[in-house]
């Protein structure tokens, strides 16, 4: 009893989650998040029961209707502030046009008057397993639901990766909302749904919503300590001085050990003309979105993040106790 007591009397008190978006098609070919919004859809009315207010949004219709990543830009960055506060017309993108419709109907960005929390979500062709990308190192509500998820989800690999950019320069939707992260997801190729994937996304939405309802509901969640990855770098692959055609392919060694630290002199990259480029880096950092599909066009073979321990605090809603 006297433990119980401490922990309260220790925790940390925050507002209720009273709104929440789950939006899906933000890339219109990443389709576990495509047919879990159409499925939420199809039993809205279901919703109703919740102790909580969810949305559910079809983020970007026409790519998803066509089946690619982005009809003109990618939406997905374009949620900075810079770029919302972008007058549009007809002759806009439609993405930067539909970023500020989401903007209006879940934002606006940092105000009060924004969803309470955001979830986006995300298929990679990368070995990733179930990763939280979020813009905080310190969002007690994110960390929160990633222990969650990690203590409930024991067949799925569930990591918490951060990008360390200020709120008014993140570029993607989840930024909208006041807590938020995408509900990254992989491997899964784009233009396919394989079952094990949807299947641990939609646990995992179902884990968020019910951890959600019941801290409006007056549980205290005890604190403990989360891994949390912190980007530090992308890396292009080798390419030509004068075309800029790539030139190597990620190393076999390499390929799909996401999250497998690696190693100054390791294996990285094998060039098509049989020769192995080793990491040069001076220290040993950890490998995400290895040779993901859609980074071709950005220039990223992977990205790097160094790993810490974030202790987090006892947390319980401020309405109840």
């Amino acid at each position: 009893m006297e433990r119980h007591n401490n922990l309260w009397r220790n925790a940390v008190a925050l507002p209720a989650v009273s709104r929440v978006a789950v939006c899906g098609g933000t890339h219109g070919n990443e389709l576990a998040g495509v047919y879990l919004v159409r499925e939420r859809l199809k039993r809205r009315g279901a919703d109703g029961t919740e102790p909580v207010s969810v949305v559910t949004v079809m983020s970007n219709p026409r790519a998803t209707q066509l089946c690619v990543r982005y009809v003109e830009t990618d939406l997905n960055r374009c949620f900075t502030q810079a770029m919302l506060s972008t007058p549009v017309s007809e002759a806009s993108p439609y993405e930067m046009i539909r970023s500020q419709e989401l903007n209006a109907l879940l934002g606006p960005k940092g105000s009060g008057q924004a969803v309470d929390l955001l979830c986006d979500l995300h298929n990679t062709t990368a070995n990733m397993g179930l990763c939280l990308i979020t813009y905080s190192d310190r969002d007690w509500i994110c960390l929160h639901i990633c222990k969650h998820l990690q203590r409930e989800m024991a067949s799925t690999p569930v990591r918490y990766v951060h990008f360390d950019i200020p709120l008014n320069e993140a570029y993607s939707l989840d930024s909208v909302g006041k807590h938020g992260f995408a509900m990254e997801i992989g491997p899964q190729p784009h233009g396919v749904v394989r079952s094990a994937i949807f299947s641990a996304m939609q646990e995992g939405v179902q884990l968020m919503l019910d951890w959600i309802c019941q801290f409006n509901s007056g549980t205290l969640f005890e604190g403990g300590w989360v891994d949390v990855y912190t980007t530090v770098k992308n890396i292009d692959y080798p390419r030509d001085p004068e075309t800029h055609e790539i030139t190597a392919a990620v190393h076999p060694d390499l390929q799909d050990r996401d999250f497998c630290l690696l190693h100054p002199g390791d294996p990285m990259f094998l060039s098509f003309s049989g020769e192995t480029l080793r990491y040069k880096g001076k220290e040993a950092l950890y490998p995400f979105f290895i040779n993901e599909g859609a980074y071709y066009e950005k220039g990223i073979a992977l990205s790097l993040a160094r790993k810490k321990r974030v202790e987090i605090p006892s947390v319980h809603s401020e309405t109840l106790r």
